[in-house]
């Protein structure tokens, strides 16, 4: 999941637009293998389990759209640390549905792996209103995520992984693409570069990166899956070194360093 900071870097499209060839391609990938084995399962399940499908796929779109959309109004640090928020919403929805309580460990762990994402991103935030339009879009876009993986959850149980991610990559696609048209953003007229970190961009993180969240969720508790995203900037910003030549300051490491201790004291507690 962490190549896609750098993919988009390198890719010269409106985010949406990349948002929405991510969703498009991946789909396109999976519908050739796996659409006879879903429109067998969308049959064979009930229609409340029909709906939640359209649910979590307008979620996971409205994450993308509105996580996007929120960078034209605030700073990238601030969209990014509060759409990490994301953990804190999971707990407590799987709390109020699940009864799932969390312990002073995975607590900790969680506050731990935030402090480290804010501090990565630190020196980036701004004050305006219109900075708090931004805000507010990556904190509903935080809320999308969060219900997305607690929804994927409770789906999973009853349905294939190949099948669920193509309903749910396809449906999202359709969202996103709508979406674009409404922004009047152009889908064509870009350089081959551009559309060559579109295809890696639904290769790599999408199709393997985010599917693997997807298949993950259903063998362990959402709270641990979307603690474990928060690795994605570390991910991106030791990729940034290597393959951008972008040497991390001294509050990316120190960050990094606090998001992965985060992430494995939560781990730790899942273990036992």
């Amino acid at each position: 999941m962490s190549f896609a900071s750098i993919f988009i870097r390198l890719a010269g499209a409106p985010p949406l637009v990349i948002a929405a060839y991510r969703m498009t391609i991946a789909s396109a990938v999976l519908l050739p293998i796996a659409s006879r084995k879903s429109i067998k399962a969308l049959k064979e399940l009930p229609r409340a389990d029909l709906l939640i499908l359209l649910l979590s796929s307008a979620l996971l779109a409205v994450h993308f759209w509105l996580w996007i959309t929120s960078l034209s109004y605030t700073s990238i640090a601030s969209s990014v640390i509060l759409v990490a928020s994301h953990p804190v919403f999971v707990a407590i929805i799987a709390y109020f549905l699940w009864g799932e309580r969390l312990t002073r460990l995975m607590i900790l762990g969680i506050l731990v792996a935030f402090v480290g994402a804010v501090l990565i991103n630190y020196g980036g935030f701004t004050l305006s209103p219109t900075a708090l339009l931004g805000d507010t879009l990556a904190v509903v876009a935080a809320i999308a995520m969060g219900a997305y993986l607690i929804i994927g959850r409770h789906v999973r149980a009853r349905i294939d992984f190949l099948s669920y991610v193509t309903i749910i990559y396809t449906c999202a696609a359709v969202f996103l693409l709508i979406s674009t048209v409404i922004a009047r953003h152009s889908l064509f007229g870009y350089s081959s570069k551009t559309y060559l970190m579109l295809v890696l961009i639904a290769l790599v993180p999408q199709l393997i990166g985010h599917s693997s969240i997807n298949f993950a969720v259903r063998f362990l508790p959402a709270v641990f899956v979307s603690v474990a995203i928060l690795g994605e900037p570390v991910g991106a910003t030791l990729l940034g070194y290597f393959i951008l030549s972008e040497a991390p300051t001294i509050n990316e490491v120190a960050g990094g360093i606090l998001v992965l201790a985060g992430i494995f004291a939560v781990l730790k507690r899942h273990s036992r």
